[in-house]
Parts: structure tokens; sequence; C-alpha cells
């Protein structure tokens, strides 16, 4: 049964619970958005999230005059709401901004980073000399919670682009934090998912699993902690979220864990403090571009990998007529190419501020013509592959290449993605995430979201010659690849999705789709999807190994069907993106069916 279907059935089912935030749904309440629709056509303005009550907020803000930037910070504070185990002010991400007036693309990397405090071996466990069991030890700790970034990413995309303030855009949010959402089987599962890590803080089970059980679909999830933290914030600005009894309650609850006395999980402590919560920044700074079939494609720069990633693939591919090709040669190809760009990103790409990137490099056409040469059309290279040579390359054969580099997924699929676009043409496109599904499992206590567990991003075992080491103060490689497409100058796409390491290559195989394909928006998303990154085997979909699995295993490829512990859905990604065709017209797309559905609404629907 599809997510929204649920939710309808949710609404109509009143199942009484009368535990801590959950409530029966009475036949007097007021109306909860609950209806998902994942296309929707028109003018005016439009969003596409995950959740209806989400796109609702930030669809409300543009019918108030808000422009994208006040919609995207009001839809995801409310995604903090109604998603709370993947997104929230206990995480970070990044905000790409297109600017109608000026015609620029700009960027905020709101990324967590690792306290000052952390030490080199802080993933090695004292007691055993061993790294700590990533699940569920360090996932489940104050060492893995970075200094959170998301707050910081709205009040500084407000500041600079907004034409609201923070308070204007936080009520939506605030309101069903305080009048509760509808509780769907997605939440309850996420929460039955995490009931071990939940219940060893105190603070968690109170509030997701009162009694000792996850809320029953239909019932009504409240949280007024985060409904005063939020109304809190919208009076106080940065200032009560990285300094005052708030800033001091967050390093507490890293430093000493509010632990249950019955967990048996270890949970070792972390080093984040007050001071590096008023320490903290965000960045500003050049997107990365690259020019693809006359499109113009923006995404993040490093400490993100998903644009140097994404810009080195499509000038892999841009080197063959992929819309000339039978679909099956088209995706060997697009298999080739994520597989070399993923070699390059996991020698050369981390936090710029530590190590040298060679983003100029890694998006340069040569460099892409030099890797499209280690492609056979006809034949699947060996996995991994080694990385370019990015100090000696011309775009001719035969490119030079180094020795393969060893590496470790870390990087989980709770995440989450939005896109927004208003009436004036303006654009966003902005991914946020506290990692793993739950975080780190704390809720701060009395404050209702979780922390992030962003810091298991590093590399957990530290080598000098790895540019996604640890060290204090430094933001750790993300995959997460906020995009955003013109044609002309001209705003034409803004696009993203959750999933972890195959966030990028979701990204990727959507704009081959939709490019290269022939497929409309809603199409590209709902096609199946496989992700190869560098790896022996391609990560794929069920329906994508029903559809091409035999044609692609002739080329040398060996798929394997997504339900490992970094992708343990039978899918892959989750996008939401928004489209402008020539006449103006806005087309909101989000998933039919991945991640239980997407949510896309326009302001003035077109029948």
């Amino acid at each position: 049964m599809s997510r929204a279907r649920l939710r309808s059935v949710a609404c109509a089912a009143v199942i009484a619970l009368g535990l801590g935030a959950f409530s029966a749904l009475p036949a007097s309440a007021e109306p909860r958005h609950t209806q998902k629709d994942s296309t929707a056509i028109g003018t005016g303005g439009a969003v596409s999230s995950v959740d209806p009550e989400a796109t609702a907020a930030g669809i409300e803000v543009l019918r108030k005059g808000g422009n994208a930037v006040d919609a995207a910070v009001a839809t995801a504070a409310a995604l903090g709401v109604t998603e709370p185990y993947s997104a929230g002010i206990g995480g970070g991400g990044y905000f790409l901004y297109y600017d109608a007036k000026s015609g620029k693309v700009s960027t905020i990397d709101g990324r967590e980073t690792a306290p000052a405090g952390i030490s080199h071996d802080a993933f090695i466990d004292p007691a055993t000399g061993d790294p700590y069991n990533f699940t569920p030890e360090l996932v489940t700790s104050g060492v893995a919670v970075g200094v959170p970034g998301t707050l910081a990413t709205w009040q500084r995309a407000l500041d600079n682009w907004g034409s609201q303030n923070l308070k204007q855009v936080l009520r939506p949010a605030t309101q069903i934090a305080s009048r509760g959402f509808v509780v769907d089987e997605t939440f309850r599962e996420q929460t039955l998912d995490n009931k071990e890590r939940f219940n060893a803080f105190d603070s968690t089970s109170q509030l997701f699993l009162p009694g000792g059980d996850a809320p029953q679909v239909g019932t009504i999830f409240k949280n007024p902690d985060l409904a005063a933290t939020y109304r809190m914030l919208a009076k106080q600005d940065l200032d009560g979220f990285y300094e005052g009894p708030l800033a001091t309650e967050i390093a507490q609850s890293v430093q000493a864990p509010p632990t249950s006395d019955d967990t048996t999980l270890p949970v070792p402590a972390g080093t984040l403090s007050t001071a590096d919560l008023a320490g903290y920044e965000v960045v500003e700074q050049a997107p990365t571009t690259v020019n693809y079939r006359g499109y113009e494609v923006f995404g993040m720069a490093p400490s993100s990998s998903g644009g140097t990633t994404i810009g080195e693939s499509l000038n892999i591919l841009s080197e063959f007529n992929l819309s000339a090709m039978d679909e099956p040669d088209a995706l060997h190809l697009y298999f080739e190419a994520t597989a070399l760009a993923y070699a390059d990103r996991g020698k050369f790409v981390g936090d710029p501020a530590f190590v040298q990137v060679p983003t100029q490099a890694l998006t340069d056409k040569l460099f892409g013509a030099d890797r499209a040469c280690a492609i056979d059309p006809q034949q699947a290279a060996v996995k991994p592959v080694a990385p370019g040579d990015v100090e000696n390359y011309d775009g001719r054969c035969p490119a030079d290449t180094g020795e393969p580099v060893a590496e470790q997924d870390t990087e989980n699929i709770s995440t989450t993605h939005l896109s927004v676009v208003d009436r004036w043409g303006n654009m966003v496109s902005y991914t946020l995430t506290i990692e793993q599904t739950g975080g780190s499992g704390m809720v701060v206590p009395g404050r209702g979201f979780l922390l992030n567990n962003e810091l298991t991003d590093f590399s957990t075992v530290y080598d000098p010659a790895d540019p996604n080491r640890i060290d204090p103060g430094k933001r750790p490689r993300s995959s997460m690849t906020p995009t955003i497409v013109l044609q002309d100058g001209k705003p034409v796409l803004a696009i993203g999705s959750p999933g972890g390491s195959t966030i990028i290559t979701t990204v990727l195989q959507t704009l081959v789709n939709r490019i290269d394909l022939g497929m409309d928006i809603s199409q590209a998303i709902a096609a199946p999807r496989a992700s190869q990154r560098n790896t022996a085997a391609v990560t794929a979909e069920p329906e994508f190994i029903d559809a091409h699995g035999a044609a692609l295993e002739a080329f040398g490829h060996k798929l394997t069907a997504a339900g490992d512990s970094f992708t343990p859905q039978a899918e892959i990604g989750a996008v939401e993106a928004v489209e402008i065709a020539a006449d103006g017209t806005l087309t909101a797309a989000a998933e039919p069916s991945r991640r239980g559905g997407g949510s896309a609404m326009v302001l003035e629907p077109i029948d």
C-alpha cells in the first residue's frame, strides 16, 4: 500500500492510544495534509518534498507572498517535525540557490564540523584498541555527533536572499509540531527499526516510544518540546541555538549522553563543546558547473562530493551519443562513467579547508575526455578502477591512472531533499540530513530534536593520506547533491535526493533519463535505478534487474539487489524536483512510491 494511501486510511481509521505525544484523531480536528500527489502541474510557485505537511508549509509561505528561499526554510523546518529521523536542526546540509534577478547560482555549505577537541583515534575503543563496531556502537554515540549547521544555513539563506524572517517561516512547522500530524506506516516502521537505539536514551524513548511502543498508524504525533524550541528560536534567532542554555544542553548531551539505566549499548561520549557551537560558521563558495548537451549543470563544491562527481560523470558521458543508443548500451556507459568518477572522488575529495581538492580538474571537460578513454563501449572494466591523473591530462588518449583506492562506504541513506520555485523564477535545491535514520539516537532532553551522527561519514580508520580522514574542525565528505540546471541562462530544473552514497548516481541517472533517454521528469524519477560506485557489483533495484539485468550482464556487469546495511530497502534514492517549461509552466515531481512516495504541489494547479 502506498504511503499516501496509508495516510488516507490513517485519517479514517481512528486508533485510540492515550500515551505521551500520541492521540487518536477526533472527528472535529482541523484537516491535516495527508494526501500525496507525486506530480503537480501549474503556475505561481511549486514545492516538492517527501512529506505533504512539509510541502504544504512551503506552499503556504509562497501563497502569502514569500519567495523560494522563505518557502524552502519553511519546508525544511516542517520536515524536522514530520521526518525527524531524516533531518532537523540537529543536523546539516547543502543549500543551492538560483537568483532570477541576477541570474547567479549561489551555495551555502551548512555541513556539520568535527569538534575542536576530537582526536584522530576518536573512533578507537580505548578498552580494546580496535575501532568501535560501526553498528550500533559508533552510530549510537556522542563521539559521532558533529556541530550542527542547519539553523545557521536557514539564517544565512534568509539573510542573503529571503523576504521573510526566521520567525515568520517557522510558523507553519511550529503549528504542525503543536497540533500534530497523522502517523503513517513509514514513521512507525522507522521508529521500530530504531527501538533498541531509542531505548538507550531516556529523552528519546519518552518522545518516540512512550509506553514502550512506537506510535500506531492513524494516531496523531505531537512534539510540544520541538514547538517550544521553534518558538524560542523565532525570538532569539541563531543566538538561541549556538549560545546560551540550548548550546549548553547540546554539549552536555554529547559529553554525557542521557542514557537509560537499563541500556546495554556502550554509547561512547563525545567532545563537542559550547565553544564549538559558538564558533560554527557556514561556508559560501562558488558552485561547480559543467555544460552537458547545452545545459548548465550546477552543484555543490567540496566538502560535498556531489558536484564534482556529477560533473565529472557528465563530462565523461558527453563523449558518447547516448540518445542514439539502445538503453542497455547507454546504461553500460552510465555505469562505467560513475565508476571512474567515484574512483576520483575517493582519491581526491575532502574538506578543501584541510586538503587540496582539484575541483577545477575534476570538472574540466578535458579531464572527462581523458577518463572516457578508459571506457570500452562493449565491455565492463574490472572494478575497482583506478583514479585518474589530475595534473597531466589533455583530453586525448591514452590517460594515465594511479592505483585503486580502498574505500569504505559509511554514508547512510536517511537524508531528505526539497526543491522550490517561486513566481519570480527563483529556485532552491536543498538537501539536509542527520545521517543515520534517527541520527545518533539522542534527543536533547526537553528540546524535541535528535542530534546527528554525521562524523561517521569520515573514514573510520585514520590514514594521513586519506582526504576524508578525521581532523578537528573538519567537515566530513558528503554525497549530498542538490543540483540546479539552466539552459541559455534560464532556470530549467531543481533536483536532488537522499540515499547516502547512492545520491550521486540517483541524481545523475535521473538527469540522463530526462536529457538523453527522452523521459519527462516524472518518468525519469519513477524509472528503476541502479548504482555503480566503483565496486565489483552494481547495486540495483529489483525492477531494474528484471528490466535490464540480462542485457547488462552481457557487458560483464554483476548486478545485486539493493538491501545491504546502507541501502536496506530494495529501492535507491527518493528524488524531489521542480521543472520549468519554456512557457513558464511548473511541474513539481516527486517519487510515486519510493520511501512511501513524495508530495508535489503547485500554487495554482492546471487541470
